[in-house]
């Protein structure tokens, strides 16, 4: 597990944070299709808090994307970087999610996030701005639809409808198991909404969540555990900070 701190120069205020979305939401690129669903790997990232002890633990899992079968995982944990604040979650998890998958032995491929894309009241949720600081295609799996509305697809596994702000489509709920609730698919980057969705049905073929959310959810809550366990974590510094991937994006 890697420790990690607060990088140097990450935003501390919300007027902060905004203008970092505001110059980074324009780099979002969203006319690549994306590697073909079932190809390659296909890595989930999560994350897990301890309120009480101001801790954040993030998992990375690499997945065959063939066969879902698990090639890689690695973690950190490190302190909240950021307040809680509707629409900025990404700066509280983005340092340790960054950690975690700075640590993986092999490359990750497509990223799912267990949350949202350009589904995100300014159209730059955790998918897309780890992204474009990464430069990975990515996507966001979330569990609700958030603020926006949708109708109900249609009862039967892969219906889709769409998911909007007002007039505009900022993602799909899509229907993974036939007759249970949909999940939320958006764009993250690299990655177009049709490709978006049909790597979130190659990734469910038997549950409501995809197997790479699956896995980050309950190797994340472990570390979290085990470092809780361990006593309060120690700030580092390491080859794992998001420090120059912050700035060079």
């Amino acid at each position: 597990m890697t420790t990690v701190g607060v990088p140097a120069g990450w935003p501390a205020t919300e007027a902060e944070a905004r203008a970092v979305q505001d110059e980074l939401r324009g780099r979002v690129a969203l006319d690549e299709p994306g590697p073909p669903p079932g190809t390659g790997r296909v890595t989930g990232v999560d994350v897990a808090y301890d309120d009480g002890r101001d801790l954040v633990a993030a998992a990375a899992v690499v997945l065959d994307a063939a066969t879902l079968e698990v090639v890689a995982e690695s973690t950190a944990v490190g302190r909240v970087s950021f307040p809680y604040v509707p629409g900025l979650l990404a700066f509280r998890e983005l340092p340790t999610v960054l950690a975690a998958l700075e640590s993986l032995p092999v490359g990750p491929g497509l990223v799912v996030c267990d949350g949202y894309g350009l589904a995100h009241p300014r159209r730059f949720g955790l998918a897309s701005h780890l992204g474009v600081l990464t430069g990975l295609p990515t996507i966001g799996v979330a569990k609700n639809p958030f603020t926006f509305t949708y109708e109900e697809p249609g009862a039967a596994r892969g219906s889709s409808a769409p998911l909007l702000a007002g007039a505009e489509e900022v993602g799909r709920a899509l229907r993974t198991r036939e007759a249970v609730k949909p999940v939320f698919v958006s764009v993250g980057h690299r990655v177009s909404l049709p490709g978006a969705l049909a790597h979130t049905l190659a990734l469910t073929p038997a549950y409501r969540l995809p197997e790479t959310t699956r896995h980050a959810d309950g190797l994340c809550r472990r570390a979290l555990k085990e470092a809780t366990a361990n006593g309060p974590a120690q700030s580092s510094a390491s080859r794992h900070t998001p420090t120059s991937l912050y700035r060079e994006s």
